[in-house]
Parts: structure tokens; sequence; C-alpha cells
């Protein structure tokens, strides 16, 4: 039998591969790609550009502002997406693709896919050297694509059109997988992706991919369920795998049926809702005192669908010394965490399985009672926290928990919620009361400034597929709008509309706040403290945001904000609403958990070394290991 093949360049066979591979979502089959992002240059304008435009209608391409930030709004349309949809970025050579390295770190962090498809020197070298490539004399097949290795879950070079035919399908079951998504970077050398090829027509057939759910093992769950039987304290931490796995309402049902209070890590924030009355609040750092307290006093903690990062666990300080930790992980590393007991398997499929061996196993009274005096007393702060006033009725200087608040009390419970690093990740997560889940987004994994107004145009497109009437929200600080807000105009051009609320106060307030609390000075980080040719100024976002294209405007109270809000509703395009909040006054006090950081051991400030005794003593109840 004659095999059928069709002659193709590397590049052309590549977007038409990526077109011809679909996912069943809700019951449809719907692409797996769902287009991309592209800056064009001579490393991918000629032969990947020339194929992108003959499957434009099939996979869009939405022209980016910066690579960095394209693949940023790669990143947030997966999230969005919960996984089941992925987008690429594609640059040119040299610094185009190194700007996708901060991005892909991202993706890798946080478990997410992104396809990066990036041009290459030229793999015949009849050229060299060529425009942008980085020479290394002792190591010729060296590029700055290399680079990539350390943060990609999948990463080739393209040397022959033939190898597609072992790549791609690698590529995409990287992508799809539960357990080992994260980002592919395929470097596309210049000459190679014009070479021609006969390919196998059923090369290009349709193929549908479907969500892997792996059942764990039996034994797993019987001595999971023995440790939980065994519970006086028992407690759920949430990750942001549960909503990754599809797996909310198996977590509810888990904690309801055995009335198990829930606490949530960063990426696990709207796996409940608020008013929930098992939702405890977050954990770690950024947390809540309920949370906190709660994981403190317990005596065996089930960890579902996450990385026990050092915020979750306070530097691994959050929890008793001889609390024994039960994990339920698609992902073996994750689950074998500091010898917890592990429970390898999709948390949708784990979860009722656990709760069937669990049996009729309920949380003892007085630990239930505990908890609910717990999660009273941080819903009595928060509304303190979140309001204007003080109790007494005195104005408060204005803060990120106000801002947070005043937008939570009038935005739709479907509305998406985009933050990331700076100080608006911690007061996002502590302050945030869930309305529906799956609606919150905090890019903390990686705590990346600039992905907030970049994640959110992705999150946006995203949204914009089935919830086109609900809002994309972003909270983002001057210092993370500096260093990355060209996708304002990118969403504009779009049609994908956000809501963009820049909080000014005065340069990197969070870190100013932590070099202060560890008794140095206020250095480099506020605008006033840093070295200077005139006289601190502000920026006016308001009318840099209409240069942009979008619709803007100033507000001074939190009154003002609301009202502004709601005009923000109105508008047919990103609508930025910028305030300033207060630098020193209004952070969340209560809540955190300690964190390990590096301080002088050896200093000529006397309050330097105080603070290094103060944050060593800290470290007394960490679990080394354990």
């Amino acid at each position: 039998m004659v095999q059928k093949t069709v002659r193709l360049t590397m590049a052309q066979a590549l977007v038409r591969y990526l077109a011809a591979q679909f996912v069943e979502i809700d019951g449809q089959k719907i692409r797996f790609c769902a287009g991309g992002f592209g800056i064009f240059g001579h490393g991918n304008v000629t032969c990947l550009g020339e194929a992108l435009y003959e499957h434009k209608e099939e996979l869009p391409l939405w022209r980016g502002q910066n690579e960095q930030s394209m693949a940023m709004a790669a990143v947030g349309y997966a999230k969005q997406q919960l996984r089941r949809r992925f987008m690429f970025a594609t640059s040119s050579a040299g610094p185009g693709t190194t700007n996708l390295l901060t991005s892909a770190g991202i993706a890798h962090t946080n478990r997410l896919p992104l396809l990066m498809l990036a041009g290459d020197a030229f793999v015949t070298r009849l050229p060299d050297p060529v425009l942008q490539q980085v020479e290394h004399t002792n190591n010729p097949g060296l590029s700055v694509n290399d680079a990539f290795k350390s943060v990609t879950r999948y990463w080739d070079r393209i040397t022959h059109p033939a190898q597609l035919l072992q790549s791609l399908p690698a590529a995409i079951n990287t992508l799809v997988d539960p357990a080992d998504c994260g980002p592919v970077f395929l470097g596309l050398p210049q000459d190679v992706q014009g070479w021609a090829y006969d390919y196998p027509e059923r090369f290009f057939e349709a193929k549908t991919h479907y969500l892997r759910r792996q059942m764990p093992d039996e034994r797993e769950l019987h001595v999971a369920a023995d440790a939980l039987k065994t519970a006086e304290r028992p407690l759920i931490i949430a990750g942001g795998g549960v909503q990754y796995s599809l797996a909310t309402a198996e977590m509810t049902d888990f904690a309801h049926r055995h009335r198990i209070p829930v606490v949530e890590t960063i990426a696990g924030r709207a796996n409940l809702v608020h008013s929930d009355d098992l939702n405890c609040g977050p954990i770690g750092v950024t947390g809540s005192n309920s949370a906190n307290n709660l994981a403190k006093d317990a005596d065996v903690i089930l960890a579902v669908g996450t990385r026990l990062q050092d915020f979750t666990t306070g530097s691994w300080t959050a929890f008793a010394e001889d609390a024994q930790i039960v994990t339920v992980n698609v992902g073996r590393h994750d689950a074998a965490k500091h010898l917890s007991t592990p429970v390898v398997g999709d948390a949708k499929l784990t979860l009722p399985a656990l709760s069937d061996v669990l049996g009729s196993y309920v949380s003892p009274s007085g630990w239930l009672e505990q908890a609910a005096k717990e999660r009273a007393d941080w819903s009595v702060y928060l509304e303190d926290n979140t309001s204007p006033v003080t109790k007494d009725g005195s104005n408060r200087p204005l803060s990120y928990a106000q801002v947070i608040g005043a937008i939570n009390d009038i935005c739709h419970a479907e509305d998406r919620v985009v933050a990331a690093a700076g100080g608006l990740p911690a007061e996002v997560t502590a302050n945030w009361r869930t309305k529906s889940t799956g609606s919150v987004d905090v890019e903390f994994g990686f705590s990346c400034m600039g992905y907030e107004i970049a994640g959110g145009w992705g999150a946006r497109l995203g949204q914009m597929e089935k919830n086109p009437d609900r809002e994309t929200i972003i909270f983002v600080g001057d210092g993370s709008y500096m260093l990355l807000n060209s996708d304002i105009y990118s969403s504009v051009l779009s049609g994908a509309k956000m809501i963009v609320v820049v909080c000014d106060n005065g340069g990197f307030a969070v870190i100013n706040k932590l070099q202060n609390n560890t008794g140095n000075e206020s250095y480099n980080n506020l605008i006033a403290d840093c070295k200077l040719a005139v006289e601190p100024f502000a920026v006016d976002f308001e009318s840099h945001a209409r240069a942009m294209g979008a619709n803007a405007e100033t507000v001074h109270s939190i009154a003002d904000l609301q009202d502004a809000f709601g005009r923000a509703r109105q508008s047919d395009r990103t609508y930025v609403i910028s305030l300033k909040v207060d630098a020193f006054e209004g952070w969340t006090q209560e809540g955190h958990t300690w964190w390990e950081v590096g301080t002088p051991q050896v200093t000529n400030s006397e309050r330097v070394r105080k603070a290094h005794e103060d944050w060593e003593a800290g470290r007394a109840p960490q679990r080394k290991g354990v």
C-alpha cells in the first residue's frame, strides 16, 4: 500500500498540525489551540508568517506590543480556560525570543500550557554569524534559545522537517497532560522553516484530546483514609489543582459530607464561595487569622491540588510539628513533598473515592465550633479592614483593602479578577470575598510584575468565548503598570474590554514595607526615596491610558471609585480608573504567617540587628523537611 503524502514546508506542516488538534469541552469538540500572539521579525515572518496567514481563520493571530506580554496573555488565557485550551506566542530571533523567558517561568511555575515558536539560527551555518546571533566559539550549536531549557516542560530544536512527526505529538501531549503540563518551546531555524518534506497525510487528520483523569491507587486511598479517621482536628487545604481538575463541586461535597473546614491557597482562591460555612479563608503568608489559626492546631491536613509553596506553608512554620499531611495530587512530585502521605490521582475522581473509603467520618463538634468562631472573627475583621472609615467614624487613608472591598461589593458574581506581583496579591487574597467559583486569578507562583494587564488581556479573550457580558477586572499597582502596560492598547485594538484599577502608592510600596520591617531604611523603592535629578512627581495614568485608546478617569475617594466602576461597565472599550492609595497606612495587618527571607547576620544598624533576631526567632516552629 502506498502511503499518501502531502509536500509542505516545515512551517506549513507545523501550523496545519496545530489546526487539526481538538479537545472536548462540555460535550463539544473545539480546537485545542485557540490561536496565538505574534510579533514578526526576520526570524519568523517569511516562512512561519506565510503558514499562519493560510490558517488565519482557524488559528487567529493577535499582534502584541511586546513578546513577554504576548506570552503572558497566552498564560492568562490558559488559566481562564482551566488548562483545557492553550495559545501560542511566536517571536523572531535574539531579543524577541529572550523576551519570552519570563513568561515561560510563569507557565512553568504554575503548570500552565504555553507554546512558544521562536526563530533560530540557520542549521547550515552558511551565513554565520547572522543578525542577532549570540556566538559561542566553543559550542557553535548553542543559542539564546537554549536558555529556555530550565523553564520548559518540553524543549526541542527542529533541525529537519521530518522531526515534526515526533516532536509535535510530544509537544501537544505535554500541553494536555495534567501532571506534566507546562510550557513547550520549539526552536525553528530560519532555513529549516522553509524546507519542504513529503508528510504522511494521516499526520494531519483531526485528533480529539481529552482531559486525562488518573484513578488513585486503592492502597494509597486506604492509607490516607486511615490517617483521616484518626483526626480530631482535620483541615483541607484546597489548591489551584482543584480548579484545573474541574473538581470544585467534588471538593465542596467532600468537605460537607465529612464536615471538614477548608482553607485556600493563593492559586486555590475561589475554590469555595465566601458564604460557604466551611470556607475558613486563605492560608499562609498572605492568609487570614482564621485559616492560619486552624492550620496551627490541625492534626491531619488534607492538601488537595497544591504545590505547598512557602507562601502557603509559611516556609513550613504554619503547621504543628507532629501534624500529618496527606496529599492528593495528579503530580507524583507534588504528592510526595515533605514526607507526606501521598495519593496520586485526579482530584475529581480521588475525592469521591476517598470519601467512600472514609465512610461516615465527620469532624468532632468542638473542632467545627472552633472553625466557625475563627471564620466569624475573620469576617468581622474584613468588614472593618475594607471600610473607608474606622469604627468611630473617622476617615482612613485610602488603601488597597478599601479599593478591593469597594469593587467586591458592587461587581457581578461572575466577573473575573486578575492580580499579580507587589502588594495587591496579598490584599486581594486576604480581602476578596468570592461570589462564584473559579473567578479569581492571582498570579503569585512566579510573582511576576507586569502580568496583570497582559494576563488580563488573555483572560478577557477567553472570557469572551462563553461569558462576554461579564467583566475582567484588573487590580494593578503603579509599579507593575509602569513595567508593562502596552496591552491596554492591545485590548482596545482587539475589542477585549477590561476594567483596570490602578492603585498609585508612589513606587514599590510593598517591598518598601518589607525593607522597613527588616530594620532597613526606605531606599530605592518609593519614588521619593530614589536618587533623582528632579523633584519626585506622579505619572498621569489617566492621560497615559487615554493615549492608548482606552477610556479613563482619576478618582479621589471610594465613593467616586464605585461611581466610576459603574461608568466603566457601560464603556465600549477598556476603562482605566486611577487613584492614589497610601504607601504606609492601611495594609492588612492580621493573618500573616512567618516567611523566610534572608536578613544580615552582621550589620552596623541596631535596627537591622534587632530585626534579624526577631525574624530568626520566628523560625522556631519550622518543620525541617517533614
